[in-house]
């Protein structure tokens, strides 16, 4: 029954534990178990249970390399759910201890992936400057200029899938909505091959480059603050 199922999963996320593990694969990478029991703050054993469960649930995926476990997000449909969720709860950040702590927070809402696609203020300016050319509607659908321009100046080839090849994702620190889709990755994915963004620390966040900055605003005149 649906009831059922929801109670299950809702008591699934119901852990701290469980609940960093999944915020911590939102940066799209497989991690290993005891990586993940470290960035969780719990011994190797109980990140071992806790993935079996959530693997077993479909919202991860596993694959062994030799003596070591990797897992990571089963696809972009449980990373939605994660998002959607924090975006449900709206900006729940307590106040940060130390000044290490603050700089990841604002880091993080600077730039980050969300997945495989781009968030935070960077990944709502790309989406608004391409929003504002005519590359996207109003609701984030990509227009035929906008395949084009993607075509020429990012080399994509839409791919054979059934996942959108651009939807809107509800952005959980700037409440608004960025690029998601297979364009929204390829996207991510090309200003990193350029070295135009680069990950900030061990997380999920990311930044401009010098040459980014200059990239962006030549193709799309995205200012970033």
């Amino acid at each position: 029954m649906a009831a059922d199922e929801l109670a299950n999963l809702a008591a699934l996320l119901a852990d701290r534990s469980r609940a960093r593990f999944l915020l911590a694969l939102m940066d799209g990478r497989a991690w290993t178990s005891s990586e993940l029991a470290g960035a969780a703050e719990v011994a190797p054993s109980t990140a071992s249970e806790h993935l079996t469960r959530l693997v077993q649930a479909g919202l991860l995926a596993e694959r062994r390399q030799g003596r070591h476990r990797y897992v990571q997000l089963a696809g972009p449909k449980q990373a939605r759910l994660i998002e959607d969720l924090l975006a449900y709860l709206g900006p729940t950040d307590p106040p940060a201890r130390t000044l290490r702590a603050s700089a990841a927070n604002q880091a993080l809402r600077r730039g980050r992936t969300c997945y495989d696609h781009l968030a935070g203020r960077l990944g709502v300016a790309v989406t608004d400057a391409m929003t504002a050319r005519g590359l996207l509607t109003d609701d984030l659908a990509l227009t035929d200029d906008g395949l084009t321009w993607l075509e020429r100046e990012l080399a994509f080839t839409p791919p054979a899938t059934r996942r959108p090849l651009a939807k809107a994702c509800l952005d959980w620190t700037e409440r608004r909505s960025h690029l998601a889709g297979t364009a929204g990755a390829h996207v991510c994915a090309h200003l990193h091959a350029r070295n135009w963004v680069r990950g900030v620390g061990t997380g999920r966040a990311v930044r401009l480059t010098p040459t980014g900055e200059t990239a962006l605003h030549d193709l799309l005149g995205v200012s970033v603050p």
